[in-house]
């Protein structure tokens, strides 16, 4: 059997995931971390779970993951406060539409992670996918162009996409 070369830097990424969200350094622990994590990575690392091959695992990959997920979740709590004070104070204006915005990803799996981003941060909803745009329901357009749109919705995400996913 031929090690996979992302295997090393999967089985760290698990078993640093694991140990963080356990908070717990216990050998019971750390020793079911080691199983899980290495589980995980050898059917991640199989030719059946082909998707993160397209995912080079280096140092500045797993630097763009950790900053995309920082990004992420600042995006997200930023919208549910948008989106909740447009829910509590009517008179906030609402201009409700779907908007084409082009990505510049190539990777069929960073499109897909670019598309649920969007849709999983309120307010916004990928409706439809084709080639390189995405039609997005916006709860507030504020421009119909095209390059506007794509600067405010896509390309926070986007640029750590593409170091990831190439």
């Amino acid at each position: 059997m031929r090690v996979h070369k992302n295997f090393p830097y999967l089985f760290i990424g698990f078993l640093v995931a694991w140990l963080l969200l356990s908070a717990s350094l216990s050998w019971q622990v750390v020793f079911i971390g080691v199983v899980v994590s290495f589980t995980l990575t050898a059917l991640y690392a199989s030719s059946r779970y082909a998707g993160l091959g397209s995912v080079n695992f280096s140092v500045p990959v797993i630097k763009a993951i950790f900053v995309y997920l920082f990004i992420f979740l600042r995006e997200l709590i930023k919208s549910n406060f948008d989106v909740a004070l447009r829910v509590v104070n009517p008179s906030l204006p609402i201009h409700p539409g779907i908007v084409e915005v082009k990505t510049n990803l190539k990777s069929p799996l960073g499109r897909l992670v670019l598309a649920n981003s969007i849709t999983l941060t309120p307010g916004t909803l990928t409706v439809e996918t084709c080639d390189d745009s995405f039609f997005i329901h916006w709860i507030d357009v504020s421009s119909p162009d095209i390059e506007t749109t794509t600067k405010e919705i896509v390309s926070t995400f986007e640029k750590y996409l593409e170091v990831i996913y190439g």
